[in-house]
């Protein structure tokens, strides 16, 4: 499996509400495959595998991050998170600060008074966005300075991903929830333009999922099942493994389909697809929000196992490719091979 793909989306910096760039980077893919993409009105990416879609495959391409919320007297900054980091993972993180005029500075999260040589009390101060700052890595000292950088409230804060390919085939980086699960739609768009095939399936990247409403529209209008691939849980509660595909019963939303859900387990179970089906605890999908807006989908979800969900991620080539594995057999279930 050729990853190059997926190493470079998850370089390209797209917090929930800043996703251009890496909406394009899969536009442009897409269109370089020699498929048709088009842009949603909110920004999402959609590509059609032939006429008429009756199943659209989404994930999502928008990550965790977060905004600046103003400015210190000293020149650190304050911030408002964009979903939800993990911000005792996400300390130590570098990140990059966006401005409205396209300029970029480089900084780190950090506690407030984080050096144990000055703080002896840092180790048991809750990490908070009240607790925390952003040190830029420029000579400020106060919000004057900061100011004539063109730092302002609004810009967008960038976490580096630490992106790393192991040869034992783990990936582990931030955001494999779910450029994964981008990545997955991407060699499932690569395997169908190779067969010559076509089939009335659409792929749907959206782009504001981790802030509840990336799902909610843009489907094509003959669509009757969503088919969502995001990552699959790992931990105490869950039964997923990183070298599987999860296929979700239920999650906090309420269960999915019981029928597509069937049928994706039975072909799971057929093809030897590597699986687990699993409940999640606290999660919630682009299939959430599309059913809360009110779309008549039946919707399933499944998706690689990642751990350490909304931190240092990781998840591994196997359920990768058992992902796109398990799309491909459900495509030719329902629509012939």
């Amino acid at each position: 499996m050729n990853t190059k793909a997926l190493k470079e989306l998850i370089a390209i910096d797209s917090p929930s509400g800043y996703t251009r760039e890496a909406s394009q980077y899969v536009f442009d893919y897409l269109k370089n495959m020699g498929w048709n993409p088009e842009f949603t009105n909110k920004g999402a990416v959609k590509c059609n595998f032939g006429q008429e879609a009756k199943l659209s495959i989404a994930a999502h391409v928008d990550t965790l991050g977060a905004v600046v919320s103003g400015i210190n007297s000293d020149g650190t900054l304050r911030f408002s998170k964009v979903g939800g980091p993990s911000l005792n993972a996400y300390e130590g993180s570098y990140v990059r600060i966006r401005t409205l005029e396209d300029k970029c500075y480089e900084g780190t999260l950090l506690l407030k008074d984080p050096a144990v040589h000055a703080n002896n009390k840092q180790g048991k101060t809750e990490r908070s966005e009240e607790n925390m700052c952003i040190r830029i890595d420029e000579e400020v000292d106060s919000k004057e300075s900061v100011e004539k950088l063109g730092v302002s409230q609004g810009d967008f804060i960038c976490f580096e991903p630490y992106y790393t390919e192991l040869d034992s085939g783990f990936i582990k980086s931030k955001f494999m929830d779910n450029k994964a699960g981008c990545f997955v739609l991407m060699e499932l768009a690569k395997n169908i333009k190779a067969s010559g095939k076509s089939y009335p399936v659409e792929i749907f990247f959206s782009n504001y999922e981790e802030v509840g409403h990336g799902g909610t529209v843009g489907y094509g209008s003959e669509v009757d099942e969503l088919l969502v691939i995001d990552m699959g849980v790992i931990g105490e509660a869950c039964s997923g493994l990183e070298t599987t595909c999860s296929i979700c019963a239920k999650d906090s939303s309420g269960p999915y389909d019981y029928e597509f859900r069937k049928k994706l387990t039975q072909l799971a179970q057929k093809n030897k697809i590597p699986h687990r089906v699993d409940v999640y605890p606290f999660y919630g999908s682009d299939g959430s929000a599309a059913l809360r807006a009110g779309n008549d989908l039946r919707v399933g979800l499944i998706g690689p196992g990642v751990s350490a969900s909304h931190g240092i991620e990781r998840t591994h080539k196997k359920g990768i490719q058992a992902s796109i594995e398990l799309c491909e057999a459900y495509i030719k279930s329902r629509f012939g091979n």
